[in-house]
Formats: C-alpha cells, sequence, structure tokens
C-alpha cells in the first residue's frame, strides 16, 4: 500500500533529503552540491511511504503558472510497487492546488517510457543534466 503526504515536519523533510541521497548521489553520482540546490525551500516536497516505510519522494515548485515536478525518486527496494505514480499523481495535485493548468519535468531518458504512461509528452530534444541523458516532459492538468 503507498500513501503520499506532503514533507511538512521536519522528519519528513530529513526522510526526503536521505532518499534523494541514497538516488541521487550514492546510486546515480550526482554530487551533492548539484543536488541541493536554493530552491529546496520554496518548493513543496512530498514523501511516499509503501507499508509505512518511506520509499520514494518529488518536489513542485510553480513557474510562471506551470507546476515543475523535480526530484522525483523512489529507493531500489520500492520500485515497482506504484510508488513513483503515487508521487507524480500526488505532485500533480499539489500543482493543481498551486494554480497550475499544466505540469513539466526533465525525465531522465531511462524513465521517459514510465512518464509517456502517466499522460506526459517529450517537448525536447535530449540534453545533459547532472551529466545524465534528460528531457523536458509536460502534460495538461
Amino acid at each position: 500500500m503507498v500513501e503520499v503526504k506532503l514533507a511538512a515536519s521536519e522528519a519528513a523533510l530529513q526522510d526526503v533529503y536521505q532518499i534523494r541521497k541514497k538516488v541521487f548521489v550514492d546510486e546515480q553520482g550526482v554530487s551533492e552540491q548539484e543536488e541541493y540546490d536554493e530552491h529546496e525551500t520554496a518548493a513543496s516536497h512530498v514523501l511516499a511511504y509503501y507499508e509505512g516505510k518511506p520509499a520514494g519522494t518529488g518536489r513542485v515548485r510553480l513557474l510562471d503558472g506551470i507546476a515543475k515536478l523535480e526530484r522525483i525518486c523512489v529507493l531500489p527496494e520500492y520500485r515497482k510497487y506504484g510508488v513513483g505514480a503515487a508521487i507524480t499523481t500526488a505532485l500533480e495535485q499539489q500543482g493543481k492546488q498551486l494554480g497550475a493548468s499544466k505540469a513539466k519535468l526533465h525525465g531522465q531518458t531511462h524513465a521517459e517510457p514510465f512518464y509517456a504512461k502517466l499522460g506526459y509528452e517529450t517537448v525536447s530534444d535530449i540534453f545533459l543534466e547532472a551529466d545524465i541523458p534528460h528531457v523536458v516532459m509536460t502534460k495538461k492538468l
């Protein structure tokens, strides 16, 4: 069972940062300086739980009226349980509450089919972000 909540407490935010460190820094080799940025406090973070345990996270910011979904990741042991889809849906809902009618994200190319299944359309060529191939994807909310 997957449950996604806003990461409102300091303890929840620490879980968010630990998950991102394990996935992006340790697993994918992104530098900590690049992973944690000036948008941490302005963004709304969500924390996904699988059977009560922190399993994944993501954040959303409103940019020019568009919900920008960022830092979506799931710990390896919880992949394939629908955690990523639940996080994406929660971020989209948060974006709607912020007034957005469209969402966009920079998806890693290996995750492009995952986001396409959730209704996202690729609108860019491949580019590098943190030395990882990405594409811009958008969806009407």
